[in-house]
């Protein structure tokens, strides 16, 4: 019975998550991941987030940066585990406070569907700069559904976040 009553506590709290884009009504959302992007400098870090919407889903996607000018921009491409890949338009909805951009990617009910099956893998993005020659890091980047940089040989626990696991309760 107290197993039941963890995993129904658990459930409710991960359902508790929310998102707003620019002032919308909140829908629900996954926890906010933190994916590692190894080819970054600046932080090595992309936060990203997933939200149901009635029309599919959301995806956000948010990055520390150096300069205020520095933006995530042009499409998105979210790798799937089982080598699927879902190509996002750049609708331009971004954010950008606190050092850090943001970036709203929207998916179609379809493609929301293969995110409740299939754990992402990656997320590839760019980031475009400023004029500055020596402003952020600009260029295309990577960032891995990693919990964190290193392990040794012998942990044998799951280093990845269960993501089609929880687009699924939402």
């Amino acid at each position: 019975m107290p197993l039941f009553f963890l995993l129904f506590i658990s459930t409710f709290t991960n359902a508790q998550e929310t998102m707003s884009v620019k002032g919308s009504k909140p829908f629900p959302a996954t926890q906010n991941y933190t994916f590692i992007c190894e080819k970054y400098a600046f932080t090595g870090e992309t936060n990203i987030q997933i939200a149901k919407t009635d029309k599919g889903g959301i995806l956000k996607i948010t990055i520390a940066t150096a300069n205020d000018q520095a933006r995530i921009a042009g499409g998105l491409y979210v790798d799937l585990a089982n080598a699927d890949v879902i190509a996002c338009v750049d609708k331009n909805v971004k954010e950008s406070a606190d050092g850090k951009t943001t970036a709203y990617y929207y998916f179609t009910p379809a493609e929301f569907a293969k995110l409740k099956k299939t754990d992402i893998y990656a997320v590839r993005f760019i980031i475009n700069g400023g004029p500055n020659t020596f402003g952020s890091q600009t260029g295309y980047f990577t960032t891995y559904n990693k919990k964190n940089y290193f392990s040794t040989a012998y942990d044998n626990s799951k280093k990845s976040y269960d993501t089609a696991k929880e687009i699924s309760v939402l």
